[in-house]
């Protein structure tokens, strides 16, 4: 062969190599991208695997949050249940009855953790929305209104113990149960006395029950006796609201109004002193709460320390349209200038 058809020979030979490099260099980008492309399409996967996740969650967290808004902080129960939707903010201020009650107990109290640290010993401050409920129910505000108050009422807390809130997890209690409140568990039933125990404590009751009547009946014939409303005041008067053991201390034994020109027997038991006549006259010499024998002249005046006491009382003026609040021992002055009053008009 010539030279110029070796050269041209050599030429093609190179340009054959040349193309089959080019292609394994192809195959061989190809075979290394490949891993990567599938790694990238993992990652992506995932991303959105988690995205999902995250806004479920986030989801599951916001329904838990609105349950919560439906249940008491104190209780647990529901506060659909309270058929004129009555529920008080956790974190808000006291309201007027309670400040009229607190005020009357000589006490202070502007937000409600105050009062509910008090009476449950629940310390609210640093609740978290997201665990806790802002609310509780009108159930919870009457204990503490019952703790407050010497009104006897048959509000009770429905639970041993207040409840312990926990974060939202997949065995929450809270979803689910906020229609119904959160369930308690079950006590046992009281073991039931036999039957001699429950007819003896059937006859004692009947006992004290018409023990009860013949005082009531008593009292009610010497209040009639008496007839003393419109001269003596009313223990409902007194601005303070005073235990009941002091308040019958500072009422007669009779009439049980505020003890008015007060005296004291041989017994040692205070009367108004025109109550103590009148039932003398009419039912013997004797005294009404004891039956100890008692005269007219037996009657003296209860220790100065004691009157300084009862005469300090402040009481609120039973005047129409009158809400002056006057201590006791200046009543009957108080009296005489609104007697002056109607007569000049």
């Amino acid at each position: 062969k010539s030279l110029p058809e070796e050269s041209h020979l050599a030429n093609n030979d190179n340009v054959e190599m040349a193309a089959s490099l080019d292609k394994g260099n192809d195959a061989m980008t190809v075979v290394l991208q490949e891993p990567f492309r599938r790694g990238q399409n993992l990652n992506n996967s995932m991303q959105s695997i988690g995205k999902d996740g995250f806004s479920v969650n986030q989801r599951e967290i916001e329904a838990h949050q609105v349950n919560l808004q439906h249940l008491c902080r104190i209780c647990g129960g529901s506060l659909k249940n309270d058929l004129y939707k009555r529920s008080h903010p956790v974190h808000g201020p006291v309201d007027d009855e309670m400040q009229a009650l607190l005020r009357k107990k000589e006490r202070k109290a502007t937000s409600w953790p105050d009062l509910l640290n008090k009476v449950f010993k629940v310390d609210v401050r640093g609740d978290m929305d997201t665990i806790h409920p802002t609310n509780f129910c009108h159930n919870c505000w009457s204990v503490v209104q019952r703790k407050f108050s010497s009104v006897p009422c048959e509000v009770y807390f429905p639970r041993k113990g207040t409840m312990e809130w926990h974060p939202h997890s997949t065995c929450c209690d809270v979803c689910g149960t906020s229609s119904h409140g959160i369930k308690r568990k079950k006590q046992d039933p009281s073991l039931q006395g036999g039957k001699k125990a429950r007819i003896i404590a059937e006859r004692a009751r009947r006992i004290m029950y018409a023990r009860s009547q013949k005082q009531v009946n008593s009292k009610n014939i010497m209040k009639k006796i008496t007839n003393c409303k419109k001269i003596h005041l009313s223990t409902k008067l007194l601005t303070v609201d005073y235990p009941a053991d002091f308040v019958k201390s500072i009422s007669c034994q009779i009439c049980e109004h505020i003890l008015a020109d007060p005296v004291e027997t041989t017994c040692k038991h205070l009367f108004c002193r025109l109550c103590i006549l009148k039932c003398l006259k009419v039912i013997g010499s004797y005294c009404p709460s004891c039956r100890y024998p008692c005269f007219p002249t037996d009657l003296v005046d209860p220790v100065k320390s004691f009157l300084n006491i009862l005469n300090a009382l402040a009481v609120r003026c039973p005047v129409k349209n009158c809400h002056e609040e006057i201590t006791l021992g200046k009543y009957s002055r108080h009296l005489s200038s609104h007697k002056e009053k109607k007569e000049k008009e």
